[in-house]
């Protein structure tokens, strides 16, 4: 910038002061409130002042000096200065709003992932070493990750329901093909008899237990932290849209616009002026401030939950390897589990039936999940990581609301002359 050009820069900001203070001892025309009022509010009104003029009808922009403001512009400045404020509430939150809901989003789209990866990978254990058995269990593999999901995304499903139903659909599998198998297949009434007994006969050991308390342990961390990301979205919605009290709406309109019925269109209020009256307005959302530290410190803890033997990741791309325990551990005990079955169901009564083959690729799938798992596990754990530390610079968000607004948005620069509820003055 040369120095010609920074002195002409110098010459404005002094005139625009000089301007300041003169019509702050009495405005001649009101033509610029004019203008902005018609712009700001939409459309012409009638009645508006060309002129200052005795107000002895307004309510809240009094003063002794004539005025460009008639009693309806007034009510119409309270709207507005309500309508300002909140969307200078919205704009402050929108950068933790977008935090919180990127990675909501980002988090569920990570654990679908994720549950169609454990799907794939028992569906391809099955076919690639059970492969008699693959049909038949691909409907309850499926539902049980089906209900993986429903739980994880807040339905009301239970673990111990869905964990169990599971082993319960397959010992009849496991018995017909590897314990008792042949050229035909028993009656689905011995089967079911057979599904009745696993609890009381036991063949899986105590896997189904595991399996059942790694679920519990890894899927109820990650179904809150989803559910604590979507309550963190509803709290900063609620405080976006404020009900401001009539004492609040007539401090917000003195601040903002009764300067306009002095001619003083473009003045901004001084700082101080500023925090009292928005700490009175935003007192109740400030009173959030401990609640929303707490809140910020449960997901850390709910984040740090997600680590280690039961972190989901683990858990559910691990879940194949004790299903495939669970039939190892049955067939080796197969003579038992037959005698203990003849007691309770009897002896089978067989007829002819071909076992349908599996035909699922297992081979193509499982390569390309090797890829995904790995970038699975990159995103879900490292975006975890730096989702909480960014949502750390957000803990004293409300307490600190009405000082970052003031700041950011409605006051003075510094240097210029500013509104202290009265008058113009220095800063």
């Amino acid at each position: 910038m040369g120095a010609q050009t920074w002195r002409v820069g110098s010459r404005c900001l002094l005139l625009l002061a000089l301007v300041g203070s003169v019509r702050s001892e009495g405005v001649q025309s009101c033509e610029e409130v004019r203008k902005l009022f018609q712009g700001r509010l939409v459309g012409p009104v009638k009645g508006l002042p060309d002129s200052p003029r005795a107000g002895p009808d307004l309510q809240v922009c009094t003063a002794k000096k004539p005025t460009c403001c008639t009693k309806k512009m007034e009510e119409r400045y309270q709207v507005v200065a309500r309508q300002d404020m909140q969307q200078v509430l919205q704009t402050s939150s929108s950068t933790l709003k977008f935090l919180i809901s990127r990675n909501a989003a980002a988090f569920q789209e990570t654990l679908e992932t994720l549950i169609r990866q454990a799907e794939n990978y028992t569906s391809i254990l099955f076919c690639n070493t059970y492969r008699n058995m693959a049909l038949e269990a691909a409907a309850s593999t499926q539902e049980l990750f089906t209900d993986v999901g429903l739980y994880l995304f807040g339905a009301d499903v239970n673990p111990e329901e869905f964990v169990n139903r599971f082993f319960d659909s397959l010992f009849p599998l496991v018995y017909n093909h590897l314990i008792n198998p042949g050229v035909t297949d028993s009656s689905l009434e011995y089967s079911e008899c057979i599904r009745m007994a696993r609890r009381d006969i036991s063949p899986f050991g105590n896997i189904p237990k595991r399996v059942l308390g790694q679920m519990g342990r890894s899927l109820l961390p990650s179904r809150t932290f989803l559910q604590a990301l979507n309550l963190g979205i509803e709290v900063i919605n609620t405080t976006d849209h404020l009900h401001f009290s009539k004492e609040c709406g007539r401090a917000l309109l003195r601040m903002q616009y009764c300067p306009h019925c002095q001619g003083l269109a473009l003045t901004k209020p001084c700082m101080g002026y500023c925090l009292n009256v928005l700490r009175g307005c935003l007192a109740h959302v400030a009173e959030l401030n401990s609640h929303w530290h707490v809140y910020i410190r449960s997901l850390e803890e709910l984040s740090d939950a997600m680590h280690g033997t039961y972190d989901i990741e683990h858990v559910l791309l691990n879940f194949h390897l004790l299903v495939n325990d669970a039939v190892m551990q049955a067939h080796l005990d197969g003579q038992k589990l037959s005698e203990q079955v003849n007691k309770i169901c009897g002896r089978p009564v067989r007829t002819p039936t071909q076992s349908p083959r599996c035909s699922f690729d297992g081979s193509k799938e499982k390569h390309g999940m090797k890829i995904s798992i790995r970038n699975g596990e990159e995103t879900l754990a490292n975006r975890r990581k730096e989702f909480i530390n960014s949502l750390r610079l957000y803990r004293t968000f409300y307490g600190g609301l009405a000082d970052q607004l003031c700041a950011n948005e409605l006051d003075a620069a510094d240097g210029l002359p500013c509104w202290n509820g009265e008058d113009i003055v220095k800063r």
